[in-house]
């Protein structure tokens, strides 16, 4: 029995990540975020803070590995 495995080429990037932040010389931004709508009411909004600010929500981010080598290469 052969088993075959394959290396995922998408890389996840967390906000402790240096690549999790883009620079374009003038703006600093994050590659992912949360965008809460402003018809969501109030005491979902503050569920929402809660776990973010306990940790339990986090923005992650999908590269292609190849954007990780480019990022690299132009750093």
């Amino acid at each position: 029995m052969n088993i075959e495995t394959s290396k995922s080429n998408i890389r996840a990037v967390k906000t402790s990540d240096s690549l999790f932040t883009i620079h374009d010389g003038f703006v600093i931004a994050n590659r992912a975020g949360f965008e809460i709508s402003s018809s969501c009411p109030y005491s979902y909004r503050q569920i929402i803070q809660e776990c973010i600010n306990n940790g339990w929500l986090k923005p992650v981010a999908f590269m292609h590995e190849r954007e990780v080598v480019l990022n690299g290469l132009t750093q």
